[in-house]
């Protein structure tokens, strides 16, 4: 159901179809996995060792985290930043999946390439979240501003974060960090509908009484992790960019970094925190991307179902 089918009975999803799937599945899958993001983030920003054995700074464990976190900023503080996220949920996976679905079918019928095979897959994939990521970048440092900052807040809104950083940074404020996500992000998402492929070919076609949304989870959960796992210490890199600027909001937290540039800040971290330093926030994040791949996929078939559902019955 992902990607170009031309064995599919049925007509190929129309662009509109896949976007509005695609943004549906993404305004879902943020609402429910947005905690688990916040506390990546505050992993990620974090200059002292994130240790339950030896702990140095403000947080070293995913459970005490939780708790500091609920005590000083209270149970509103798991989605800070929310409204942002949303919107680049929605924004990204309707470019995502659109562009993924445009991108096979040409594939497909232009080329010698079958449009099923994992490996177009896996370029499909990242070509389509290159190009969400260029669309939505603005959003991503947004998103990762709110849910950084502590109390007492540097933005009160979002309105107040937009002219924020407009008057202070330009408009290329909003792009920081978009050079190691661009290189992160095509990977990244090539493996996950790279591994979503292969793990769905391997367990085959569903017997018609199975649960076929049950498969598409646990391939998406699969795959996540198997993805996450593999270019994580990108992501890491994006977000300590991404708050350059920012180092107001962060002081409370604990030791600050300013960052020249990718290199510079792939030689700090090396220098200062060693290999474990690009690891940081990894365990909250492989449970994020379990749950949110897996139900980015689950909820894209499965609201794309239901439009050409509706489509076919009218």
């Amino acid at each position: 159901m992902v990607g170009y089918d031309p064995g599919s009975k049925g007509a190929a999803p129309a662009p509109e179809d896949a976007a509005l799937s695609g943004s549906a599945a993404g305004m879902v899958t943020r609402a429910l996995i947005s905690p688990l993001d916040v506390i990546k983030i505050r992993f990620q920003l974090q200059i002292e060792r994130v240790s339950s054995r030896h702990p140095e700074g403000k947080y070293w464990g995913l459970f005490q985290a939780s708790r500091c976190i609920l005590a000083e900023e209270g149970l509103p503080a798991f989605w800070k930043g929310h409204v942002p996220a949303q919107l680049l949920s929605v924004c990204f996976g309707a470019v995502q999946f659109a562009s993924f679905e445009f991108l096979t079918e040409m594939t497909h019928k232009s080329t010698a390439y079958d449009s099923q095979t994992a490996g177009v897959h896996f370029v499909c994939g990242g070509l389509a979240a290159c190009s969400a990521t260029v669309a939505c970048q603005p959003l991503d440092t947004l998103r990762t501003r709110f849910a950084a900052q502590g109390e007492p807040k540097v933005y009160g809104s979002l309105r107040h974060a937009v002219s924020t950083m407009y008057r202070t940074e330009g408009a290329l404020g909003f792009y920081r960090g978009l050079g190691p996500t661009l290189v992160a992000v095509f990977p990244y998402a090539g493996l996950q509908f790279f591994f979503y492929k292969v793990l769905k070919n391997l367990m085959g076609p569903p017997p018609k009484d199975s649960n076929v949304g049950g498969q598409s989870l646990v391939c998406g959960s699969c795959a996540g992790v198997i993805s996450k796992t593999m270019t994580y210490p990108f992501d890491l890199i994006k977000k300590r960019l991404q708050v350059g600027g920012f180092e107001e909001a962060r002081v409370h937290f604990g030791q600050v970094r300013e960052y020249g540039g990718f290199v510079d800040c792939v030689s700090q971290i090396a220098r200062e925190e060693g290999l474990r330093g690009f690891l940081k926030g990894l365990s909250p994040s492989l449970v994020k991307a379990a749950v949110s791949t897996g139900f980015t996929f689950f909820w894209y078939e499965f609201f794309l179902n239901a439009i050409q559902n509706l489509k076919g019955s009218q």
